[in-house]
C-alpha cells in the first residue's frame, strides 16, 4: 500500500511511523533456531525411526517432531518435561516461525517410555560424523601430526525414587558418563554411561583407538596393563598424570629447555611387581612446573 497521497492527522501519522519502522526491523526470515534446524537432514531421521519402528502406529506424528522438541529442550536449557512444556506455551506465537509444533508433555513422556533408544543413538553418530568432517582441516594447538583427543568422565545426579538402580551410596544415586573429545571441536566422538559406581578405569577397553593419534587422560585412568594392552599395543600415544607412588628406574635422560617450565625428560621402566609385567616397555617421563599455580605435574 503506498502512502505518499493519503493524509492522517498528527497523533495517526505518528503510530503509522511507529508501524512501519517496527515492520522494517521485524524479521522476516526464519528464526536462528529454524535455520540451524535446516541444517539437520531429515531424511536421516526418517531413516533411523524406520529402521526401529519409530514411525509405528504415526500418521502425522513422526520422528521429526520429538527430534526437533528435544533439540529445541537442548538450546534452551531445559531440563524437565515440565519445563519443555511451559518453555512451548510461553513461546507458542514464535513456534510456526522457528519449525517446530506445539508437543504435549504426556505426549513427549510417552515417547520417551517407548521409542527406541537407539533410533537417536544413530542419528547421533551421524551428526558427529559430519560435525567432524567440517573440521577435518582445523589446524591443531599443539605442535603434533595426529589427531588430540581428550577422554574424561563427569558424574550425573539422579533421584533414587525414579532410578533405584543408580545407587551411588547412602541415599544419593547418580550415572557416569565417559566422553572421548575431538579437540579439533570439541566433539564427542565416543559416550558411554555406566552406575556412577564404576571406575573410570573400566571404561578405557571400550575407547575406539586409531593409530598414530594422542589420547588425554587424567591419572584415574593409569591402569598400565590397559594402557599396553589397548593403546600401545594398537601403536596410539597417551598422555596422562602419574601416581605418587608409581615405581620406576630411569633409562635415560634427555635436554631440556627449563625456562619453559618442563623440568626434566626422562625414559623410564617400571619395577614394581606387578605393573613391570602389566607394562614391560619403556615410557617417557616428563615433569612439568606450573609457574601460576606453583605445581610441579608428572606426566
Amino acid at each position: 500500500m503506498h502512502y505518499a497521497n493519503k493524509i492522517f492527522p498528527g497523533f495517526d501519522f505518528i503510530l503509522l511511523q511507529i508501524v512501519l519502522q517496527e515492520i522494517e526491523i521485524m524479521n522476516q526470515g526464519k528464526t536462528v533456531f529454524a535455520q540451524i534446524m535446516s541444517l539437520i537432514p531429515r531424511y536421516e531421521v526418517d531413516k533411523c525411526g524406520k529402521r526401529y519402528n519409530g514411525n509405528r502406529h504415526a500418521i502425522e506424528f513422526k520422528m521429526q517432531r520429538p527430534v526437533h522438541g528435544d533439540e529445541f529442550a537442548q538450546f534452551t536449557g531445559q531440563d524437565s518435561l515440565r519445563s519443555i512444556d511451559a518453555t512451548l506455551v510461553a513461546l507458542s506465537f514464535k513456534l510456526y516461525s522457528s519449525g517446530i509444533k506445539y508437543i504435549q508433555r504426556s505426549t513427549l513422556a510417552h515417547i520417551n517410555r517407548t521409542k527406541d533408544w537407539r533410533i537417536y543413538h544413530d542419528f547421533g553418530q551421524i551428526l558427529i560424523a559430519q560435525a567432524r568432517y567440517l573440521y577435518r582441516h582445523e589446524p591443531s594447538r599443539l605442535d603434533v601430526d595426529g589427531i588430540v583427543y581428550a577422554f574424561d568422565s563427569s558424574t550425573m545426579k539422579l533421584c533414587l525414587q525414579l532410578c533405584p538402580w543408580a545407587r551411588l551410596h547412602h541415599d544419593k544415586g547418580g550415572v557416569k558418563m565417559h566422553t572421548l573429545l575431538d579437540l579439533r571441536g570439541t566433539i564427542p566422538t565416543f559416550i558411554y554411561l555406566t552406575e556412577a559406581m564404576v571406575h573410570d578405569s573400566k571404561a578405557m577397553s571400550l575407547v575406539p583407538v586409531e593409530p598414530g593419534n594422542y589420547y588425554l587422560m587424567d591419572k584415574g585412568y593409569v591402569d598400565f596393563k590397559q594402557l599396553f594392552l589397548h593403546f600401545h599395543r594398537q601403536r596410539a600415544f597417551f598422555v596422562t598424570r602419574a601416581k605418587d607412588n608409581m615405581k620406576y628406574e630411569v633409562v635415560e635422560e634427555h635436554p631440556v629447555d627449563k625456562s619453559t617450565g618442563v623440568v626434566s625428560d626422562s625414559t623410564i621402566r617400571l619395577t614394581g611387581l606387578k605393573t613391570s609385567r602389566w607394562y614391560p616397555d619403556t615410557l617417557r617421563m616428563v615433569v612439568y612446573e606450573d609457574y601460576a599455580t606453583e605445581m610441579s605435574i608428572g606426566s
